[in-house]
């Protein structure tokens, strides 16, 4: 990641205590997983107090040992597993999406339902940026908005980028389809163990997990697929509308779901994610900028703290309705906000409209600014070299450093390689077309998407996919 610690906002004490009360609500409300799961019978043949309405109440000590017992660290690789990103405590990977319904048309402008071949190009666009680590599902295909529509959206993904993946589904037979697609790619459910190819997020409301979000993260784990379970209460309408009260609701639903993932398999990935959001109280909607950052600072240092990963990161995505001045205010300050927390993800960049709209302009700036983040990140050195007395002394105090050899062996290392901002601004004077942020950012945007190509996957492997699909399809028509 880089030299310099990240910044807490929460004394010690005070995150011990949010914890603390996590593992009260636990132990004395419960948490619920829908009747009939399989995931209840786990829970009674470890010693867990069950009731019939599906009410587990965990007890402090299962959950201790769960967090301690978990894979604290987990690498994803690219498609044909050559290389990997590295998720943990320590370093932040960036993500494009995630499902939104709707894209900004690059013709007209205007927003649209999202399909197949937005989440294609959408996806080519992020296999060429070089701050993009992984990508997810960006945008939905509505007219498939099934679980037919949930496979191909994997297949989707992995045929426009050969960069490592994150997966969501609503059913929990996408993800044994999935699993399976994967295998092939990797060439068997063993080396899939082995080289995961992606990481698993599932979505359970607060404090509450229907059969088909419990069935994913043991069908995840007994695979060997890293998985990911974040709730995304909301302050005020399903959660309390208080910081430390939405964090515990939201740190109990995570900790319910790691204890799952370690009682099928000790030792597996099976971490936290969850997201903490908040009701605007004056118009309803979802919002409140400063509850939400300061909440997303205290969750990711109370994982920390736990010495977790936290997969929750907020950066990239804006209330607002289109990629406009509102957009980018929110955009850049929820990225620098990551320059202090350091979630080990983020998975939201290019989102707008609180999470209803995608816009590829909006990525293609978070990308830049991943990149202004990256560079912060490696801070700056402090021996002989860079404090440069010699060089200064030989100057001396009236003299000039733009003609001096260091200025040239460092000029380039000490600045960021920015593609809209600094140097790319338009000033007075300047031959260039005087264009704004959005018009540079669209010409990139234009000359990615006509001129980038990824690397293509094997027809032996479309093949096979394409028929894993169609094999699905008729068992599922019987």
């Amino acid at each position: 990641m880089g030299r310099n610690a990240p910044y807490d906002i929460l004394a010690v004490d005070e995150a011990q205590r949010i914890i603390d009360a996590a593992m009260e609500l636990l132990d004395t409300s419960g948490v619920v997983f829908e009747p009939g799961s399989q995931a209840l019978q786990i829970f009674t043949d470890n010693g867990c107090d069950v009731s019939s309405d599906g009410i587990v109440r965990i007890a402090p000590e299962l959950v201790y040992e769960a967090l301690s017992s978990t894979a604290k660290t987990v690498k994803i690789w690219d498609r044909d597993g050559s290389a990997n990103i590295q998720i943990d405590k320590d370093h932040t990977c960036f993500f494009p999406g995630m499902t939104c319904i709707k894209v900004f048309d690059l013709e007209t402008g205007e927003v649209r339902g999202s399909n197949r071949e937005d989440l294609e190009t959408i996806t080519r666009v992020a296999d060429a940026l070089p701050n993009i680590d992984g990508v997810t599902i960006a945008c939905k295909n509505i007219d498939r908005s099934d679980i037919f529509g949930e496979i191909d959206e994997f297949s989707a993904m992995a045929e426009n980028t050969s960069k490592p993946l994150e997966y969501l589904c609503e059913h929990s037979r996408s993800l044994d389809v999935v699993i399976e697609m994967a295998a092939a790619i990797r060439g068997s459910h063993e080396a899939l163990r082995e080289k995961p190819y992606f990481i698993h997020i599932v979505t359970p409301l607060p404090l509450n997990f229907a059969t088909s979000h419990s069935d994913q993260i043991i069908a995840a784990v007994r695979a060997g697929v890293p998985v990911v379970s974040g709730t995304l209460p909301i302050g005020g309408a399903t959660s309390p509308i208080t910081i430390a009260g939405c964090m515990v609701q939201s740190l109990a639903t995570d900790f319910a779901a790691m204890v799952l993932g370690q009682l099928v398999e000790k030792g597996a990935f099976c971490m936290g994610g969850s997201d903490v959001s908040f009701m605007e109280p004056s118009t309803g909607g979802i919002g409140s900028f400063v509850q939400a950052s300061l909440a997303d600072m205290a969750i990711i240092q109370v994982m920390r703290q736990l010495d977790l990963p936290s997969l929750t990161g907020i950066a990239g995505c804006s209330a607002a309705r289109r990629f406009n001045q509102d957009a980018v205010w929110e955009i850049s300050s929820t990225m620098m906000q990551t320059f202090y927390s350091r979630p080990a993800t983020c998975d939201y960049l290019g989102t707008l409209d609180g999470g209803i709209s995608y816009s590829p302009h909006a990525l293609l700036l978070c990308d830049d600014l991943a990149g202004l983040l990256r560079k912060m990140w490696k801070g700056f050195e402090t021996d002989e070299e860079h404090l440069a007395l010699d060089v200064a002394r030989t100057v001396g105090p009236y003299g000039n450093y733009l003609a001096n050899w260091h200025t040239v062996n460092h000029c380039r290392s000490q600045v960021w390689n920015t593609k809209y901002f600094g140097p790319n601004i338009p000033l007075n004077g300047d031959s260039r077309p005087d264009l704004d942020l959005f018009d540079r950012i669209d010409a990139d945007l234009r000359r990615i998407i006509r001129d980038h190509r990824p690397e293509p996957m094997a027809d032996r492997l479309l093949n096979q996919l394409q028929a894993i699909q169609k094999r699905f399809v008729e068992r599922y028509q019987e």
